[in-house]
């Protein structure tokens, strides 16, 4: 039977965009099909003490999220995956910083209109934006951030968790035998957390 994983990301992320290329390899190694979902990094650190820097980064995320749901709710599920990766591959692989160039290019890769980039610096779709960032969420809780995956536990409710975090993405077996590792901790009942102190920064191949 196939197992329907959720992921949450947001776009500006170098380690959700990791994690996301290792479940495209999962799907390719175990009977596993994810389902795209937009949160935000704006959204959760509204209200936050944060460094002048980071404000500025979490000004400019609003609009690669907010384009992506616009595209969603326009022409469906299926351009949440080729978008992100276009943006994706820009922002991460290409060390992209000029976002809105970035948009423009990735909805013409996609072949999605040009004018969805408009929704960038609008509030047209926030509340839907908001929606989608609280549903996952509210799965893990609100001291973690992207990526959240959530996938049906062994009694049928939702087992939710953020991560993993890992560079580079492992491929092949390697990346169904990470998989199976991380449902199997977390779906374990009070299990909460493995984590160690990142040496390298995300390593894209």
């Amino acid at each position: 039977m196939t197992t329907t994983a959720d992921f949450w990301f947001d776009p500006l992320c170098p380690w959700a965009w990791m994690t996301s290329r290792w479940m495209l390899e999962v799907e390719q190694v175990r009977d596993v099909q994810v389902h795209w979902n937009v949160m935000s990094l704006a959204v959760l650190n509204e209200g936050k003490e944060l460094p002048p820097e980071y404000v500025e980064l979490m000004t400019a995320a609003w609009a690669p999220v907010r384009v992506i749901v616009a595209a969603q709710l326009e022409h469906g599920d299926s351009v949440v995956l080729p978008l992100y990766t276009a943006m994706g591959t820009r922002f991460h692989h290409d060390q992209r910083k000029d976002y809105d160039a970035v948009i423009v290019e990735a909805l013409a890769e996609v072949g999605l209109p040009a004018q969805l980039a408009e929704v960038g610096g609008t509030t047209k779709v926030d509340e839907q934006l908001r929606a989608s960032h609280h549903r996952g969420i509210a799965l893990v809780g609100e001291d973690v951030g992207t990526p959240v995956i959530c996938v049906p536990g062994p009694d049928g409710n939702p087992v939710a968790f953020f991560g993993p975090v890992m560079t580079p993405a492992p491929k092949g077996e390697a990346a169904g035998l990470l998989w199976d590792g991380t449902l199997l901790v977390a779906a374990t009942p009070g299990f909460y957390e493995i984590k160690r102190t990142r040496t390298v920064a995300p390593i894209f191949d």
